[in-house]
């Protein structure tokens, strides 16, 4: 720890001078290790590193590591957490006493307030920003409870579908103690098609308490959580392990994190916030589809899960998966380093389990339907739909939510914009007027600005609207809808943005019987004994995409969909409508995430983008980010791009005198390039002069 030879008597530089009270005597300071080390729940990067206080003696005993307080600082009460109990202070001034103890209950472990550090230090943000993602907010009846005590731990579960692994049986060996290897077992796992992922992680995290260690799991979203909880209900019991989510409500996520705290469970699975779960003797990290974006946090520092939990397996001794049915560049990267090992099926047992892939557009095909690469249903998927409505349920994948969400001119093809606001038009449903997408007006008397013309015709086809026609072209068979409006909004907001969208609803299952569903990514219902066929919409438009990660986001959404269906030999098959010249549809089509991964990292390193390299992203005001670059001192090697204007976000606003600046370094010069953002940054705030300044180091949605 740095700088804790300061107290919180210190005003905030530039702040007005507190008026003088009268002084008070200081109350008398315990007798052993009477310094306490506070980190104080200030956001401000020149305020990132302990104070000391004093500790009364009426407040020794909870004043213990870990602790909540309640501290003076700058002439304002504060929060923070106490990181250790000291002798003595390099302080040379008299030091102000802590005001009082909120808790005695030592929510912040010495590990878990190591991780915070690193994190912060890795995404050039604050520890105290880092905190808040961490540790959830007090609930103090539920504090007050007991815990119940630790169940015994589980007998060491068979490797199951491990085996046919290569390489799973030695993986699960190590986690259960059996053999002892160097370095903890670190992989890269890719279950292949048709696995049943969840039951494959409930085995490892089995295996990894029978040793007597703990596991932390990371998942997407809910309803993956909900899978790989009644995996391990049904491979192990009751009371091995908890789910920490925000679906649980604050009181009962608490109760369940306490739990963790008091040592009644040690193994955690849940979405972002459960990387920082304070598990002890922690023995396995894992983290399941890295490559989803659910997985990026969008509260500063924006740290990946991904990072935080190979983080976490590096200062813990503890092993370390990244899975997924496909393979990001930034897990390829730890095989190449040699940092990981590659756990997957062998080539055998791949084209044994995969279905058959149909392309569109090739010559056979073109021969037979002109329309083939430009249809976005073209025969071949209406065939094969036909023909796997005979043997059970047909998956229809789209990529976009609601009916229609972007319209453009029947005549000239230009993009449909409300004439108010500058926003895109859409469609929400059937006979509907065009509507604003942004500020939810409608347009009845649209008119193209290109040519004029007034009519308009769909640019993007949504969920809804793909269901409608394929309920008319299969007529008596059922359709079944599932569909996420927006993954990360609430039912309620989607509801003000669109009175008349109907409720989001998602399926977790559907049976065995023929039924047309259609869904978008990541809504996709289990069906019982597997699709007998799959219908990937939309691919040109997936691949086209903004971005750096288009085709990997591509390759990743069609594998998910593809492990859902039937092996060849069950009749299983799948038409992915896309370039069939694509790499990533060739990867699909020969189940190869290993080879696409390899060539898109080559991409990366030739462009010098991530994780070849590492970025940081700044956004603000030109004159701030520009202020910011001129306090910084680059690492050797830094490239600048830009400052250039910044294109709307999710996040910002659509302001033209918003600027967005991009710095390049070699891979290991990434923990400079932090630093030396923090620390300018830090100078910024000290000096209390300009606008905020966003830092974004390695950002998902870069390009």
């Amino acid at each position: 720890m740095s700088d804790h030879g300061q107290n919180g008597q210190l005003a905030l530089a530039g702040a007005p001078a507190p008026k003088q009270a009268k002084a008070r005597p200081h109350p008398p300071a315990a007798e052993h290790n009477p310094v306490a080390r506070v980190i104080v729940d200030i956001g401000l990067p020149h305020l990132d590193r302990p104070f000391d206080y004093v500790v009364p003696a009426t407040m020794a005993d909870k004043a213990v590591p870990g602790a909540r307080v309640r501290i003076r600082f700058a002439g304002a009460d504060h929060d923070g957490f106490i990181l250790e109990r000291a002798e003595s202070s390099e302080h040379a001034g008299k030091l102000a006493p802590l005001r009082r103890v909120v808790s005695a209950e030592p929510v912040l472990t010495a590990d878990i307030a190591r991780l915070a550090r690193a994190v912060a230090d890795r995404y050039a943000g604050t520890m105290p920003d880092v905190l808040r993602l961490a540790i959830p907010p007090r609930h103090a009846a539920t504090e007050k409870k007991a815990s119940p005590p630790a169940v015994a731990r589980p007998d060491r579960p068979d490797p199951g579908g491990w085996q046919a692994h290569v390489h799973g049986a030695a993986l699960l060996d190590a986690l259960a103690g059996i053999t002892a290897p160097e370095t903890p077992p670190r992989v890269v796992w890719n279950p292949g098609p048709a696995a049943d992922w969840a039951d494959l992680l409930a085995r490892a995290v089995g295996a990894t308490l029978s040793a007597g260690r703990g596991a932390v799991v990371v998942l997407p979203d809910a309803r993956d959580v909900n899978r790989l909880d009644a995996a391990i209900g049904k491979l192990m019991g009751e009371g091995h392990h908890v789910v920490l989510g925000a679906d649980s409500g604050p009181a009962e996520r608490y109760r369940r994190w306490l739990r963790v705290l008091r040592g009644s469970v040690s193994a955690v699975i849940g979405t972002r916030s459960a990387a920082f779960a304070p598990v002890a003797d922690l023995g396995l990290v894992a983290v399941w589809d890295d490559g989803d974006d659910l997985h990026a946090e969008p509260r500063s520092p924006y740290p990946h899960v991904r990072e935080v939990l190979l983080l976490r397996a590096h200062l813990g001794a503890a092993a370390a998966l990244v899975g997924g049915y496909s393979r990001s560049a930034e897990a390829q990267l730890l095989l190449d380093t040699g940092w990981a090992r590659a756990v997957e099926l062998d080539r055998a047992a791949t084209r044994q389990r995969a279905p058959k892939v149909h392309t569109v557009g090739d010559y056979y095909e073109q021969r037979r339907d002109e329309a083939a690469r430009s249809a976005r249903l073209p025969s071949l998927a209406w065939r094969t739909a036909r023909a796997g409505l005979e043997r059970g349920p047909v998956l229809v994948q789209v990529a976009r939510a609601g009916y229609v969400p972007a319209v453009a001119c029947a005549r000239c093809r230009a993009p449909g914009f409300c004439g108010e606001c500058g926003g895109g038009l859409r469609l929400r449903g059937a006979g509907s007027m065009p509507a604003c997408e942004r500020c939810g007006r409608e347009n009845p008397a649209w008119r193209c600005p290109q040519c004029g013309h007034e009519r308009l015709r769909a640019a993007v086809v949504g969920v809804r609207r793909t269901a409608e026609e394929l309920g008319r072209a299969f007529p008596g068979v059922p359709v079944v809808l599932s569909r996420g409006e927006a993954r990360q909004t609430k039912a309620r907001e989607v509801a003000e943005a669109d009175p008349a969208a109907e409720p989001s609803g998602v399926r977790d299952e559907v049976g065995d019987q023929p039924a047309l569903v259609v869904a978008t990514h990541g809504a996709e219902p289990v069906a019982d004994g597997g699709y007998a066929a799959a219908l990937l919409l939309d691919g040109t438009s997936l691949l086209n995409r903004p971005g750096l990660r288009a085709s990997e986001e591509a390759l990743r959404r069609w594998l998910r969909a593809a492990a859902l269906v039937r092996p060849e030999s069950g009749g299983g098959e799948i038409v992915v409508v896309a370039d069939p010249s694509a790499p990533a549809v060739q990867a699909l089509v020969r189940w190869d995430p290993a080879g696409f991964a390899v060539r898109e990292l080559a991409e990366r390193g030739e462009l010098h983008f991530p994780p070849a390299a590492r970025v940081a992203e700044l956004r603000g005001a030109a004159t701030d980010v520009s202020e910011l670059m001129s306090l910084t001192e680059l690492p050797a090697l830094a490239e600048v791009l830009g400052p250039a204007p910044a294109a709307a976000s999710a996040d910002t606003a659509d302001d033209p005198e918003l600027v967005q600046a991009i710095v390049r370094v070699p891979r290991g010069a990434g923990l400079g390039l932090a630093t030396a953002l923090r620390a300018a940054a830090g100078v910024r705030s000290a000096r209390r002069a300009g606008g905020p300044v966003r830092i974004r180091v390695d950002p998902i949605d870069l390009g």
